[in-house]
């Protein structure tokens, strides 16, 4: 198993080698944007940790680039708790994020529940509730016949799961396991996750959003696919 390193602090780098070198991986480094595109495509590692604040290149600027051509799994590095900078990364399409300061074994688990979630078995190509159609394989939803909207990886997995249980309602904790594992994921998190397929699904569907809701919130219970046949 390889992990790609990208931090610009040399230090603390060399502080996440050394943890992942211990648990079993390859490591490779990079100290600034450039260098870890260049370091992804020749190495073509298994996972990339990836600080947000780099040289010559941002992190936002890597992670998109790298989502663009592969699902290799991205854990975000932030240095404060920010919800712009976590919302921002999240919709680039990385994986999960860890904010500084963490610890070796925080940075493990984070790691490895990343790694699992990417190693789970290959998905259907589609799924369809009512006139909605998620076609896993492209990470793409449609309504009808209309435009295809992509998905990131996160909102994929969760489309997945809502789609597979439409008409009832999940628990935040629920979608928490299942679309991060026990390690990951908040509740804040979820609403995020939910508010951007809410925008995507009214793109799709042609519709304000929320119009009709479709992903409706329960108060005190959590979240359900509302499927709605109409022409």
């Amino acid at each position: 198993m390889k992990a790609l390193i990208v931090d610009d602090d040399r230090v603390l780098a060399d502080v996440l080698a050394f943890t992942l070198r211990r648990e079993g991986f390859q490591v490779v480094q990079a100290f600034d944007g450039e260098m870890a595109l260049q370091r992804w495509a020749d190495e073509e590692p298994d996972l990339v940790v990836l600080d947000v604040n780099l040289p010559r290149l941002d992190g936002f600027a890597v992670c998109r680039h790298i989502r663009e051509r592969s699902d290799t799994p991205i854990l975000l590095l932030t240095v404060r708790n920010e919800e712009d900078d976590i919302v921002r990364g999240l919709e680039l399409g990385a994986d999960d994020y860890i904010t500084k300061p963490f610890s070796p074994r925080q940075l493990v688990a984070r790691a490895l529940a990343v790694l699992r979630r990417a190693r789970r078995a290959p998905l259907p190509a589609q799924r369809q509730a009512g006139q909605l159609m998620l076609d896993l394989s492209r990470r793409e939803l449609r309504f009808a016949d209309g435009e295809a909207v992509a998905l990131t990886p996160l909102e994929a997995r969760l489309m997945d799961y809502l789609v597979l249980n439409a008409g009832h309602v999940l628990t935040a904790e629920a979608i928490i396991d299942h679309v991060w594992g026990p390690e990951g994921g908040d509740r804040d998190m979820v609403r995020q996750l939910v508010r951007r397929l809410r925008t995507k699904i009214a793109l799709a569907s042609g519709t304000e959003a929320n119009t009709p809701p479709f992903i409706e919130t329960v108060p005190g219970l959590g979240y359900g696919l509302v499927v709605e046949d109409r022409v």
